[in-house]
């Protein structure tokens, strides 16, 4: 795979500060800071709302790394188990092929007092979105094979009860040879941690109508809806819904699959009722009109992915053993994560010096040279 030119990342070595322990990168005006082990060149890679990733070289086992610099860290509780959250459910996953792997915490200077948390990971040379605005060649092939390796991560994570809450192109990394990877887990959550689930999640292109409609007690479908999302974006090489706002999002999926059924409306509570009554009935329009060139197979799955009730909507094992995918489909070869992610901590409450010490300590298991520090 040869994405053009416009996928590539700029590459800049920035300055260099060092103390022989540490070292200071400026990529394109952030501040690396890193142990001495992590050497240039430093290439920027990307930015969210959480953080700044840019890859190094570790210089122990000579590979590249992605670096992702969370800012903002302890601001407040928020932030603190966000942080913490996203290396515990990179840890606990770090054993399945199509989930970025964890390489490291890094230790930071002073432990009592930094603000920045940095996670190492295996460093991938494009993501999704990249590759979808490339003028590389998509084959039908492609679309299945990358469809294929999102649902097998999913289903590792879903059984794992852990929620992504965040798919979408850019949060999904793929290698030279078409391999797929799920990253960036700063918003996901576990199932058990309940009652905190919060319906601002998700890039608003890719989020499900339970989450325009502010429902709280989501669940895993949240991230299949995304899947659907993305897979019409790898067929059609465009975003599937592009509201300017979540009202907007709302109605312009309902103009495509159809308005709600009573029954569902049924079950929201007074307010969403009368918010989603006030906009006009829509009757579903047929994607194969609607699509021609798209293969019935995939129109087929395309559907039950983009189901407006959530109990409705199909689940990742029955996508995964839809016809549209069985020639890659192989249960024993799609694997669940055999112990439940729990975030013990996340109905307490946590102060900064609570959460430095317990993301210091995780630094401190990938690096346990500087535990006599």
């Amino acid at each position: 795979m040869k994405p053009d030119n416009d996928a590539e990342p700029e590459e800049t070595h920035g300055e260099v500060t060092t103390d022989g322990k540490f070292e200071r990168y400026n990529v394109l005006g952030q501040i690396f800071e890193v142990t001495a082990k992590y050497k240039p060149p430093t290439d920027p890679i990307g930015r969210g709302g959480y953080g700044f990733v840019c890859s190094v070289t570790n210089s122990e086992t000579n590979e590249r790394v992605a670096v992702k610099k969370i800012v903002n860290a302890f601001v407040n509780q928020t932030n603190a188990k966000r942080a913490l959250r996203e290396i515990k459910i990179l840890r606990h996953l770090k054993h399945h092929d199509n989930i970025v792997k964890i390489k490291d915490v890094i230790v930071p200077r002073q432990r009592n007092a930094f603000r920045e948390v940095y996670i190492g990971c295996e460093l991938m040379e494009y993501d999704l979105l990249k590759v979808i605005k490339s003028n590389e060649v998509l084959t039908p092939a492609h679309h299945q094979y990358l469809l294929y390796q999102i649902l097998r991560g999913l289903k590792y994570m879903h059984s794992a009860d852990v929620l992504h809450r965040d798919l979408k192109p850019s949060n999904l990394l793929v290698g030279v040879e078409w391999n797929l990877k799920i990253c960036d887990f700063g918003l996901a959550r576990a199932i058990s941690e309940g009652g905190v689930t919060s319906a601002q999640v998700g890039a608003g292109w890719y989020r499900a109508p339970e989450l325009l409609l502010n429902s709280s007690g989501y669940t895993k479908a949240v991230d299949v809806w995304s899947v659907g999302c993305i897979f019409f974006e790898l067929i059609n090489r465009k975003p599937f819904f592009r509201g300017q706002d979540a009202g907007h999002q709302l109605r312009l999926l309902m103009e495509l699959i159809g308005s709600p059924s009573e029954e569902y409306i049924g079950s929201l509570n007074e307010n969403t009722k009368r918010y989603i009554r006030q906009f006009p009935w829509f009757p579903r329009q047929s994607f194969s009109e609607k699509f021609p060139n798209v293969p019935p197979l995939a129109i087929d799955l395309m559907k039950k992915f983009l189901t407006f009730d959530p109990r409705q909507r199909i689940s990742v094992e029955e996508a995964l053993a839809h016809p549209y995918l069985q020639s890659l489909h192989d249960i024993t070869n799609e694997p669940e994560c055999t112990t439940p992610f729990k975030f013990d901590i996340g109905q307490q409450s946590l102060t900064k010096k609570e959460a430095r010490e317990l993301i210091y300590r995780e630094a401190l298991d990938f690096n346990p040279e500087f535990q006599q520090e």
